[in-house]
């Protein structure tokens, strides 16, 4: 492998992350989300790092639980979607599921895939319900009607589930709001809760319940924005990292990059690093978004291109072809960059192209 970017993916960081967050959520049991490839971070991998330490997983629908069945994981995964197909009920490699069901059509698909099932075989199935995220779910004002409506499907046992659309905002209120409307229905009927994800569970105890969902923060992001303080010393999970291939000195008034955006205003020294909007770093990004280089702060000039950025290193004395830039990780904050961008640590992560290698630190055990 001669081209240098690669993403170091350290799951001795997973592991202390999960520690921290499943002590906050004290007797909860922990779903561990892998959906969108492990948040970028590897799926397979991540997977075999976590199944003996939560109590299940979760992916958004049934081809990323089928990718992990394959590799071997037997854990339950809650998918978290539901079926998209009523053929997906039927996936012959897809038992040990629990298909989270938000729709009157799912419901309906259900019951007629668990006539043909026996009780060994059938997957089980949880409910969603909307208390203001407005995306997915029934209306929690049908809790009653629906339950009592699928009795022979849906009982006592089955785990109701919402998401809070405003568990990471300064300001609590419409999260409390929703927690308590979701409590004032469900509570009365004793069935096993799950409302915490990532920032609900880390913020209000009174949404852990009997289950929480453990994504973002796992793979040591914040989920929370910057003027809120609530560190928990997570360490993060991926380093996206290349190296400087050329370096040139352009005199003041000269320009850097497409579309001549960024000029110097001084004698600068401009260091090319081999990784671009093809690997998945943004395109918007701003002049001026940071970097790491030799313990200092660099900073991106000019357009990202495909394959390359270019950063101004005129502050660094002894920089070379061939030294490393961290373009976020554990000397940078993938946060600190995603603010400078306009976006959010989520999607910088999740955005990582196919032809970055991830290179694995740490044991899977």
């Amino acid at each position: 492998m001669s081209r240098p970017t690669q993403a170091i993916i350290d799951l001795n960081a997973l592991q202390h992350n999960l520690t921290i967050l499943t002590n906050i959520a004290g007797n909860s049991k922990v779903i561990g989300v892998v959906k969108a490839n492990a948040y970028g971070n590897g799926a397979i991998a991540v997977a075999k790092a976590i199944e003996n330490k939560v109590d299940m997983l979760a992916v958004a629908f049934i081809e990323e639980a089928l990718e992990l069945i394959i590799a071997g994981i037997n854990k339950t995964i809650l998918i978290l979607q539901g079926p998209h197909k009523e053929s997906d009920l039927y996936e012959e490699k897809g038992r040990n599921l629990i298909w989270l069901l938000h729709s009157s059509w799912q419901l309906n698909s259900y019951a007629k895939y668990c006539e043909s099932a026996s009780d060994e075989e059938r997957n089980s199935a949880w409910l969603k319900f909307d208390t203001g995220m407005h995306r997915l779910g029934f209306s929690i004002s049908d809790f009653k009607t629906i339950m009592q409506f699928h009795s022979k499907i849906l009982d006592s046992n089955t785990v109701i589930v919402t998401h809070l659309a405003c568990a990471d905002e300064l300001i609590p209120t419409h999260a409390e709001r929703q927690i308590q409307s979701f409590l004032n229905v469900v509570e009365q009927y004793g069935n096993p809760m799950c409302l915490a994800n990532s920032a609900t569970n880390i913020r209000f105890p009174k949404a852990r319940q009997d289950y929480v969902r453990l994504g973002i923060a796992l793979y040591g992001s914040t989920p929370f924005p910057k003027n809120m303080n609530q560190d928990l010393a997570l360490s993060p999970v991926m380093s996206l990292e290349s190296e400087v291939i050329a370096i040139r000195t352009i005199p003041k008034g000269d320009f850097v990059g497409y579309g001549a955006t960024w000029q110097a205003n001084r004698t600068s020294k401009i260091a090319t690093v081999a990784l671009g909007y093809a690997d998945g770093y943004p395109r918007h990004a701003p002049s001026g978004t940071p970097a790491w280089c030799n313990n200092h702060t660099i900073h991106l000039v000019g357009r990202v291109s495909m394959d390359m950025l270019t950063f101004d290193v005129t502050e660094l004395a002894d920089v070379k072809i061939g030294d490393k830039v961290q373009l976020w990780g554990d000397c940078l904050s993938i946060n600190t960059v995603a603010d400078h961008i306009g976006t959010i640590g989520y999607e910088l992560m999740t955005r990582i192209s196919k032809r970055v290698p991830k290179i694995f630190k740490g044991k899977c055990q």
